[in-house]
Parts: structure tokens; C-alpha cells; sequence
């Protein structure tokens, strides 16, 4: 069987669950609770009403087709800047963070990829740090 085909008609929906599925790529791991949370978020979230979950594997195809190349990471952010109005560019890192902090913790190359989103997106230092904050208190264990 062969691997979807990376995307041609990105979506405003593809662009945000791109971020999600490279965040969760980033440390070259992706855990059951990542996906299972980027799963949910697709099912769950008002921003994918109406999105067909079918177009996540190539969406996840286009993420790895585009860390493959050098220039890679960069391109993906030009796709998701292109996909995704300004209103969209806090949903789309408030999302990624979420995946990030969703196994408990997150990993050096995944807060890297938090601040090259950032900066990609033109997300300010304190409405970062809001939305940081807010992932970290909805995915907090008791035992923390």
C-alpha cells in the first residue's frame, strides 16, 4: 500500500492540523497521546466542523514529505501562513501546544518548534505565554 499523496489544496483545516501532526513529529516520536489529542481535537473542535478526518493522512504525509527537505520547516510555515487567516495564527499555536503538553511533557525540539511557529506566525511574547500557560493548566495530572 502505498502513502497518501502530500496535499495540493491545502485548507485553512490542513494548515492547522499540519501544525498539530508536526509538533507531535518534531521529537521524531509521535505518542499514542499526541495523536489520540490531535484526534479528539479534529472530532470535537468548532474550527474542523465540516472537515473530512480522512484528509489526515495526507496531511501527515505533506508534514513528513516537507521535513524530508531542507528548507522544509520553513515551507511548512509558508503553507500554514497562506492557509490560515491572522485570527487563525493563536488557534493554529494554541493547538500545536496542546499536542506538545498532551504526554505530560514536551521536549526540547518540541518547545524549539514552538518558538519557530511563534515567530512564523507573528505571535507576540505575552499572548504566547497566555496560551503556553493555558495548555500546561488543561493538561496538568493530579499528581504534579
Amino acid at each position: 500500500m502505498q502513502p497518501p499523496a502530500p496535499l495540493a489544496d491545502f485548507t485553512p483545516q490542513d494548515a492547522l492540523a499540519a501544525v498539530m501532526v508536526a509538533v507531535s513529529a518534531a521529537d521524531e516520536n509521535l505518542s499514542t497521546l499526541e495523536l489520540l489529542s490531535i484526534a479528539r481535537m479534529i472530532d470535537t473542535l468548532p474550527v474542523f466542523e465540516g472537515y473530512e478526518r480522512e484528509r489526515l493522512p495526507s496531511v501527515s504525509s505533506t508534514v513528513f514529505a516537507l521535513f524530508a527537505e531542507e528548507e522544509g520547516l520553513e515551507a511548512l510555515f509558508a503553507q500554514v501562513r497562506e492557509a490560515l487567516t491572522p485570527p487563525l495564527h493563536e488557534t493554529a499555536y494554541a493547538l500545536a501546544c496542546d499536542v506538545a503538553a498532551a504526554d505530560g511533557h514536551a521536549f526540547q525540539v518540541e518547545l524549539q518548534f514552538l518558538l519557530e511557529l511563534r515567530h512564523a506566525l507573528d505571535i507576540d511574547r505575552l499572548t504566547a505565554a497566555a496560551i503556553e500557560k493555558g495548555s500546561a493548566a488543561r493538561h496538568r495530572r493530579l499528581q504534579d
